[in-house]
């Protein structure tokens, strides 16, 4: 087992960004005296060489489609190498488990997956069987994530901003969550519990991406503000240390109005921008997703923002089986009346709802009442929207983003053709085209991946 690569790691996807699905799993089990490699399928190829030489084969599965990748390389590993030890770890890993056990993996892990990663190890090589499905949550001692091995810095995501692209190292000063929105996969795993990263080791991970190239660093928490005393020493800390380099993080609506006071000084620490999973403008549609804000909310939220020069980039799941057409139509206007339409990536628009095996949604009768059978291939629930026109719009837009995407079509004028598109399916006149602010007035800072999960 501590032979060069007798434990190989392997990322899918990771939103453009650099792996730390990767590097800290490494850092754990180089600590642990193993010799693991990594690969980045989103840069690299599965290499025969290196799948025939592993014992154990370790798929990050932190988000759905990183699942749906790591599923089909999972059976290219088995054909290769039959006698190799396969497990899949992080979110999607645990809520998918029944899928994953019936015949594509030999283990699952969840959460806080690498110290029992390291556990698998060792009794691998003390020649003991293994557990097939960790859940473990509990405190780890983080060591430096571990990425030397990994594809240089230039290969991933930058910060667009001012005309220029900047380089984005991605950081976590926290993991779990404390909030229990129901159709996030984090709540089924982590029950309402974060944990934090210690601030000196964030800050040496961040010295060591500054040194690769970094000018811009993204906090990937799930919410930097579920310990907003730990978020505004670490980001005090990194503006002493590199007052040049800018930043960006997520945070729930409600806590963006709850630390009001806060953002003046994440605005002069270097915050480019923060990103807020709104959802939905509909309080129906919020309130099934116990999203614990409303639509005022969000205006208010962005008021706050806008107010300290920081820029909202909201994320939302328009599709759900309780938003309706015109919902739709009213979110767009809402983009367009706050001045939002380059601050949100077109994709966000096509989202549609995820129900995972393991989701809270089927928790709730009332909704569950909506939602379908499982589509094992798919790794989500099936469900139908009762108004037909819902999900041909949804395909149609999907459709219009993906060939917008591909002719690099500003975001503005796939916006208006979305606004186009949903008008015609609602039967109503299509409004004035919308028209791009100034050529002198700069797009929003932005990352070059868009968001999706």
């Amino acid at each position: 087992m501590r032979a060069p690569g007798a434990i190989l790691l392997v990322s899918c996807y990771e939103l453009g960004h650099q792996p730390l699905g990767l590097a800290w799993p490494m850092a754990f089990l180089e600590r642990a005296g193993y010799a693991p490699r990594a690969l980045d399928l989103a840069l690299e190829p599965l290499h025969e060489t290196a799948v025939r030489g592993a014992r154990v084969a370790a798929i990050m599965a932190p988000m759905h489609t990183a699942l749906r990748l790591g599923v089909p390389a999972a059976q290219r590993i088995r054909r290769l190498n039959p006698g190799c030890r396969i497990v899949f770890c992080g979110l999607y890993a645990l809520l998918c488990a029944e899928f994953l056990l019936d015949g594509v993996a030999d283990g699952v892990m969840g959460g806080e997956f690498e110290g029992e990663l390291v556990a698998l190890a060792q009794r691998l090589e003390a020649g003991q069987e293994p557990q097939r499905r960790g859940a473990a949550l509990q405190r780890l001692a983080f060591p430096l994530p571990s990425r030397a091995s990994l594809p240089p810095l230039a290969r991933y995501v930058r910060l667009a901003r001012h005309d220029r692209l900047v380089p984005a190292g991605y950081v976590e000063a926290s993991r779990g969550c404390l909030h229990t929105c129901l159709h996030c996969p984090i709540p089924p795993v982590y029950g309402g519990r974060f944990f934090a990263v210690p601030r000196a080791v964030v800050m040496q991970d961040i010295r060591g991406l500054v040194a690769a190239g970094a000018g811009h660093i993204t906090f990937g928490d799930p919410d930097f503000l579920n310990g907003p005393g730990h978020a505004l020493k670490l980001v005090r800390e990194l503006h002493a240390a590199f007052p040049d380099l800018s930043y960006d993080f997520t945070a729930k609506i409600e806590h963006v109005l709850r630390h009001r006071e806060l953002f003046p000084e994440f605005a002069a620490t270097g915050c480019a921008f923060v990103v807020s999973a709104v959802e939905a403008l509909s309080d129906v549609v919020l309130a099934n997703l116990e999203k614990g804000h409303t639509k005022v909310d969000v205006a208010g939220a962005i008021t706050i923002l806008r107010h300290v020069g920081i820029a909202p980039r909201p994320t939302f799941v328009p599709f759900t089986p309780w938003s309706t057409l015109d919902d739709y139509l009213e979110l767009l206007d809402f983009l367009e009346a706050h001045d939002l339409v380059d601050h949100v990536d077109p994709v966000q628009l096509t989202i549609r709802l995820l129900v995972p095996p393991g989701s809270l949604l089927l928790t709730r009768p009332a909704l569950r009442a909506a939602l379908g059978e499982l589509d094992a291939a798919g790794l989500s629930h099936r469900w139908t929207h009762p108004d037909p026109r819902m999900d041909e719009l949804q395909r149609e837009a999907s459709a219009l983003v993906l060939e917008a995407a591909r002719a690099e079509e500003a975001p503005a004028v796939t916006f208006y053709r979305l606004r186009e598109l949903a008008g015609r399916r609602a039967g109503r006149p299509v409004r004035t085209p919308f028209r791009r602010p100034p050529r002198d007035r700069p797009m929003a800072p932005r990352l070059t991946e868009p968001w999706f999960c």
